[in-house]
């Protein structure tokens, strides 16, 4: 012990000085660990748990503290991998749809089963006829699950403002979903109507999140006016197709500064798996989990491609090759 009331040690080979008369439990919540998670050697002797509190340090200890980790390398823990939309922080990747459902329970189910944290829903008139009639928000609550109201069915830039403008009053929200249809057979986007909505929207202090086609061009154009997530369809809405034009949705992603999200198309895992993979932020679907045999298994499936498509994208896959190339060496074999 020195004059200064304090002794040398040494703990798992490096020198340390410590106060005189300090425990080796005290030592061990010092170094920031739990006593009663870790074991203790002693000069070569192990100390017994139960006497860690009781132990004093000594001049000249040479302690070991070890506790158990995962075997091999220590990796790194995987990171936080959420989202983030218009400032709003999301950890699911997952949208799911409120409509086609046989009904509300069984739609609330799937959410639940699908772990999504965002619902789109339609705004329609109220049902005056009967008021005791059940409601969405009976089933799913709007302040566990964020509600993105959409403007399905709308084929002009003022029905969609319109309908988003009674959307904020009714609820207050901003961040909505923006979609302006072409036509009624294939329910592609009308671009140009898209746009002036958007613009309009923006102005207007709305958060908009675009369904669009898979044109880069038009996908940059919309973020320029304001949308806050870009939302190119992957096939035809209902349709589930799967997406159909990979490589576009690709360039979309690489040129956006917003999140992107592949709307309509997806039929299955291996669909929405593909999305991710892409690199987009997340999917958003409805059909391909309400018209399913059995819709809460098809969001149990879904959630879990999401994840996994997720993960290959930030694995980063292998390079495709024209030729075999053995796992193990050629050389050396008997």
């Amino acid at each position: 012990m020195t004059t200064d009331g304090t002794l040398s040690i040494r703990v798992n080979g490096e020198h340390r000085r410590v106060t005189d008369g300090i425990t080796i439990a005290e030592l061990a919540s010092e170094l920031g660990l739990e006593p009663t998670k870790v074991a203790v050697e002693r000069n070569l002797e192990v100390v017994p748990r139960s006497t860690l509190a009781n132990v004093k340090v000594e001049d000249g200890d040479e302690l070991e503290i070890v506790h158990f980790v995962g075997g091999g390398d220590h990796a790194a823990p995987v990171a936080e991998d959420g989202w983030t939309v218009a400032g709003r922080r999301f950890r699911s990747r997952l949208i799911v749809g409120t409509g086609k459902y046989k009904s509300f329970a069984d739609n609330a189910a799937a959410v639940e089963a699908s772990g999504a944290e965002i619902v789109t829903v339609a705004v329609r008139r109220v049902n005056i006829a009967d008021r005791g009639a059940p409601m969405l928000t009976d089933f799913i609550d709007p302040k566990r699950i964020t509600y993105l109201p959409n403007t399905a069915g709308c084929f002009t830039a003022d029905d969609a403002i319109r309908t988003l403008r009674l959307a904020r009053e009714a609820g207050g929200w901003n961040l909505v979903k923006l979609e302006v249809l072409g036509e009624a057979r294939t329910l592609y986007p009308d671009m140009i109507e898209t746009l002036r909505a958007t613009e309009i929207l923006a102005k207007e202090g709305f958060e908009p999140m675009v369904y669009c086609a898979d044109d880069p061009i038009a996908a940059k154009r919309l973020e320029n006016a304001g949308a806050v997530a870009i939302m190119p369809l992957g096939a035809p809405i209902g349709s589930g197709l799967g997406i159909q034009n990979a490589v576009m949705i690709r360039l979309i992603v690489e040129g956006a500064k917003v999140p992107v999200l592949v709307d309509a198309g997806v039929g299955t895992a291996s669909d929405a798996a593909a999305a991710m993979e892409l690199g987009c932020d997340g999917v958003l679907m409805n059909t391909a989990i309400a018209e399913a045999k059995d819709p809460i298994l098809m969001a149990r499936a879904m959630r879990a491609a999401v994840e996994a498509g997720r993960l290959a994208y930030r694995a980063g896959r292998m390079a495709k090759r024209r030729y075999a190339d053995p796992s193990s060496p050629l050389a050396g074999l008997i």
